[in-house]
């Protein structure tokens, strides 16, 4: 019977350590935000987050990583994400197609 209480060992600490990461949101203005992540959270909360702070819909926006839109249900764990990678975010455009119609020529 003992009395003391079960102390982690470093090693579980390292653990914990492995599975949260820095990553750097960065906007079409080019500032930054630096959020910190555990590799199994769904990345929906980062977005919500970045949205809420610069006070924008979600919704207008778009999250890349290395080139590929980050869907709500993805984790960093899922993209190969690694400590100060880059999020890429731009205002979702929708239209301003130009027809020929407009331009005066006809064909």
């Amino acid at each position: 019977m003992f009395d003391q209480e079960a102390k982690p060992s470093s090693g579980v600490l390292e653990d914990e350590k492995k599975d949260v990461i820095k990553v750097k949101v960065i906007g079409e203005d080019r500032s930054e935000i630096h959020f910190r992540l555990k590799m199994t959270t769904r990345l929906k909360k980062l977005k919500d987050s970045y949205s809420q702070r610069l006070d924008l819909s979600v919704n207008s926006l778009r999250f890349l990583f290395e080139g590929q839109k980050i869907a709500d249900d993805h984790t960093a764990e899922e993209l190969g994400m690694e400590e100060e990678d880059v999020i890429e975010v731009h205002q979702e455009q929708t239209g301003g197609g130009v027809s020929l119609d407009s331009l005066g020529r006809s064909d």
